[in-house]
């Protein structure tokens, strides 16, 4: 039997091609996905929607995909070329199932899947992703039919629609004008930003867009479209300084994320980002639930509950975090991983929209971004630091023992191990699902604090 194991992940379908993701596997996750919504009472009109990315990979792959759902019985809306947050829309808007094929900010000989059930509700590892892999993994041995279904196929274009979806959630006309430099890296916001910015069907914007790396290319000639990495940031840095701009915009590949610095340049922090769209959700929605991940900055809750909001707290993950949404009806969450979410976008993750709020608080006033920023930022903190290790349990409980003496600690274990301390600070450490890592986060008051705690804990981890 086919062991799928090593590319259906804990949220989504990753691998390279051909020798991990082929058009076999393709396909038969194509029928697994059918057969598995089918089988819970999920394919509701009997269809779902499929979109890809600008790589190479993508059409070939899509195609096998769709003739695997189309054989296994249901009909296909092929949107096309989009981001994945523009096939959340059409899983929403047609409350459909979904699947976008792209491997987001990986390099450009892998590709992979998001899928969701309609409205864009999110499918992992414990809410079906391991029953498609084990009826694909079947497939592929012959030891369960596809079907001989002839679903139909209908090409349906929702650029323009999912651009007016998002210009009804975010009024930008009437803001100051803005010079705005972005980055798509010849990712998939060089194909969505035009329609959703610059489109003067529309209506005009007082934005100045400044392109950078519009041009689709899957193999990423500029550099990687991952903005978490600060070296795939360096160009857009350079030209928000040389353009006198006023804030510069980075996507990742599938455009689902997006990263800002400001007029000097200076990268801006997610929490900073997620703390800043919370208090606009929250002018309009008085009273509503944030949601914000563990390893989000201390400053977000605060912040939220200032302004009459109720934090909640979450594992990190898109499909925890949506989850959670749904149950409490958020409004609005943020991951420090510069994901956003929204309940206006079917509880969904979209970088266009975050972007959108971010030029819109910075255009309804008069200060430049760094100022509007520090409103929203208390702490320091370290950023992920990953630390190969043999044993993941073992080191997690060296580091519970260096600190069970400190007076006024609190331990808990919603993700890894979080340590909150009473000076303000705390410290995560979570296992990888994947690989033989620890991922650490530290955040302080002070920088010399967070230094302090944060090789502490690496001595251990890494002695």
């Amino acid at each position: 039997m086919s062991d799928l194991s090593r590319i259906v992940k804990a949220y989504d379908v990753r691998g390279t091609v051909p020798d991990e993701l082929d058009e076999a596997t393709a396909e038969a996750l194509g029928a697994a996905f059918v057969q598995t919504l089918g089988a819970g009472g999920d394919l509701g009109a009997g269809r779902i929607v499929v979109a890809h990315d600008m790589r190479d990979s993508s059409p070939v792959l899509s195609a096998a995909f769709i003739r695997g759902a189309r054989r296994a019985g249901v009909d296909v809306v092929e949107a096309g070329l989009g981001s994945t947050d523009l096939l959340y829309y059409a899983s929403g808007a047609l409350d459909v199932p979904g699947a976008m094929f792209t491997a987001s900010h990986n390099p450009a000989r892998y590709n992979g899947i998001k899928m969701c059930r309609a409205g864009a509700r999110p499918i992992g590892q414990d809410t079906g992703l391991a029953e498609i892999r084990d009826r694909a993994e079947r497939i592929l041995a012959g030891d369960l039919a596809i079907g001989d279904g002839t679903g139909d196929a209908e090409r349906q274009d929702v650029l323009k629609e999912y651009a007016a979806h998002l210009r009804t959630l975010v009024d930008l006309s009437k803001i100051r004008p803005l010079k705005v430099v972005v980055d798509a890296g010849n990712g998939m916001g060089g194909y969505t930003v035009p329609a959703v910015l610059g489109d003067a069907q529309l209506g005009p914007l007082p934005l100045e867009i400044i392109p950078l790396y519009f041009e689709l290319d899957g193999t990423f000639p500029n550099h990687e479209a991952n903005p978490l990495e600060p070296a795939n940031l360096v160009d857009l840095q350079k030209a928000v300084r040389e353009h006198g701009a006023d804030v510069g915009i980075a996507f990742d590949g599938d455009a689902d994320r997006c990263f800002f610095v400001d007029e000097r340049g200076e990268a801006v922090s997610p929490s900073a980002v997620t703390a800043m769209v919370a208090v606009r959700e929250l002018d309009k929605h008085p009273g509503s639930t944030i949601i914000h991940n563990l390893i989000t900055s201390r400053a977000v809750p605060e912040i939220v509950a200032e302004n009459g909001g109720e934090p909640v707290r979450t594992r990190v993950g898109h499909s925890f975090i949506k989850a959670e949404m749904a149950r409490t009806n958020a409004v609005f969450g943020g991951e420090h991983s510069a994901h956003y979410y929204f309940r206006d976008f079917w509880y969904a993750d979209t970088g266009m929209l975050a972007a959108m709020h971010v030029l819109a608080a910075l255009g309804e006033q008069a200060e430049p971004l760094s100022h509007l920023v520090d409103r929203y930022v208390r702490y320091t903190d370290s950023g992920e630091i990953n630390s190969t290790v043999t044993d993941q349990k073992a080191k997690t409980a060296e580091v519970a023992a260096a600190f069970t003496g400190v007076e006024g600690a609190r331990f808990d274990t919603l993700d890894g191990l979080t340590i909150d301390l009473p000076d303000g600070s705390w410290i995560n450490l979570r296992p990888s699902n994947t690989e033989p890592l620890l991922r650490l986060n530290v955040e302080a008051p002070t920088p010399e604090r967070m230094a302090q705690l944060r090789d502490e804990v690496l001595a251990i981890v890494r002695g």
